[in-house]
């Protein structure tokens, strides 16, 4: 994984995390990898992924059975979607629409644009289409 130097490297590493559970790599009370294992995985040092784990815990996404590892939070992929949703709506679409009016960009573009590169029947990218 290659991390940006805007972010913690262990909030870049929940982030994956969340990402992987909305992708459905993990369902609801799923086992997910061992802090060593995704440690190793994204070569960081298990410190670190041991916070980036422990920061999932607090917010409720993942919980610890004693002796067995971590597992996803019934509920968590909604939560994580409701959370990234505000945070969209609140951080990254006011800058969206300022740079859209800054380069003169109109809905009428955007929706075009999504057309062009979203396949009709599924609304994937048209590269991920099947």
């Amino acid at each position: 994984m290659i991390f940006n130097n805007d972010k913690a490297i262990y909030i870049q590493i929940a982030d994956r995390l969340c990402d992987e559970i909305l992708a459905g790599n993990y369902q609801d009370d799923e086992r997910i990898p061992s802090v060593r294992e995704y440690a190793v995985l994204l070569q960081v040092n298990t410190n670190t992924a041991v916070k980036a784990y422990d920061e999932l815990a607090r917010s409720e996404i993942i919980y610890n059975k004693r002796g067995l590892g971590y597992f996803v939070t019934k509920g968590a992929k909604k939560k994580i979607l409701k959370e990234r949703k505000q945070l969209f709506m609140k951080e990254k679409l006011p800058e969206l629409f300022r740079q859209m009016q800054l380069l003169d960009i109109s809905m009428e573009d955007i929706v075009n644009a999504w057309q062009k590169n979203n396949c009709s029947h599924c609304n994937l990218s048209a590269d991920r289409c099947v």
